[in-house]
Order: structure tokens, then sequence, then C-alpha cells
């Protein structure tokens, strides 16, 4: 083989692999916010200590994993089924588990916005300290290995509220509800989060991050003591 034309093919394999770097998990549904459900039948709270959300980011070169810890929630269940409920996100409590030392804090920081010239670039926990997911409603999903339901809420973050859909497998007895969601995926820029975004802007190559984030959620809940 031509030795120009070996190259050539080597590196436009290259070029495919580094550009074409996916967020894994399949895409929500995005839309504009909708009613919150009402909550009414058993009230379940959240345990903040068991639940917790995952979160992964893409770039050309790799991926950054991380966590987000759940503050406070509750769960309504009516005909034993969830048909309410919401929880809130700390996100001072955003924690970067693929990097250690002063890259981990690094990175930690330009997420949560810490300094006055980047607060903005991710999302600036200083002046948005929260975030919340409220059930609109939730729907059966049958003949699927992965999950049991569908719930469809409005996520806030940055004070924009969209609501999203996901899969969930969801088990309910008398003493708790858990949830857990397999990966899916969400458009940062739709919450105004465009930092490094090739949607945005120009010539980014390998400094570019994807626009998807890829989330999964695992929630328990236990019934109040009557």
């Amino acid at each position: 083989m031509n030795q120009l034309l070996k190259y050539t093919m080597i590196g436009v394999l290259f070029l495919g692999y580094t550009s074409c770097k996916k967020t894994p998990g399949e895409k929500a549904e995005v839309s504009d916010a909708k009613e919150v459900a009402a909550a009414q039948g058993v009230d379940y709270q959240v345990n903040t200590t068991s639940s917790m959300v995952s979160w992964e980011g893409a770039k050309p070169t790799g991926t950054h994993t991380g966590t987000l810890s759940v503050s406070d929630g509750s769960v309504s269940v009516t005909d034993g089924k969830v048909s309410a409920g919401s929880f809130t996100l700390d996100m001072n409590s955003i924690n970067v588990t693929d990097l250690e030392g002063g890259k981990k804090a690094g990175l930690e920081s330009h997420l949560k916005g810490m300094k006055d010239d980047n607060a903005d670039d991710f999302f600036n926990v200083r002046k948005h300290p929260t975030a919340t997911f409220e059930i609109t409603k939730v729907t059966n999903l049958l003949n699927d290995t992965e999950a049991n339901h569908l719930i469809y809420g409005n996520l806030t973050l940055k004070g924009i509220s969209k609501e999203i859909q996901f899969k969930a497998q969801i088990d309910v007895t008398d003493a708790m509800v858990n949830v857990s969601s397999p990966q899916f995926t969400i458009d940062r820029t739709l919450w105004e989060i465009k930092y490094g975004s090739p949607s945005f802007f120009e010539g980014l190559k390998d400094k570019a991050i994807n626009n998807e984030i890829a989330l999964s959620i695992a929630l328990s809940a236990s019934a109040n003591p009557s």
C-alpha cells in the first residue's frame, strides 16, 4: 500500500474516533415545563444518604464522571403506584470521580463556577445552589428489559425549567419506594449551559465539550411512620 495513502487512512480513522466520542445513554425527550402532579396518597420521604444522581460528560479526548447529592425530597404513592414527587439536588455537592488531587479540585471548581470570571460557564452554584426535579406524570412501560415506567417531570437548572422524560425501574412496598434509571442524556444548552459547545463556538476542535450530559438516578424513599 502507498505509504501516503496508508498514513492518510490512519489519520482519518483517528480523527473519526476522536470526533465521534459519544455521551452514553438514551436521549431524553425535552419540552416546555408542565403542571406538576399534586401530592396525594401515602407520603414517602427521600433517604438522602442512599440517593444520588450520577453524571457523565464527554469530549473528543475522553469523558469525566461524577455524582450529585440529593438534599431532600418526597414521593407520593396512590393505589400502590408513584403518582407525584420531587427532589432537590445540592449543586455544591458536585463531585468528580475520575480525577484526583489538583485536577479533581480544579474541574469541580470550574463546574461550580467558584471564580468570578467563570461563574456562568456551567452551574454557578453561588447564584443557583440547588436544582430541582418535580414529577408531572408517571406512565407504565411494557416489554422493556431496563425499566417498568416512564417518568415525566420538570427539571430546573440555573432557574430554567424544562420537562424531561426518562425510563425508570420503580418498585413500591408498604415501607419503601426505590427508583433507578438507566443512563439517559439531556442537552445542557437547553438550560443555557453553553460553555465549550460546538453548536455555539467555532474552532474548538479537541477542546469542544458535548452538548449531551448523561444522567442516572438512584432514589430511595421511606414511608412516614404513622
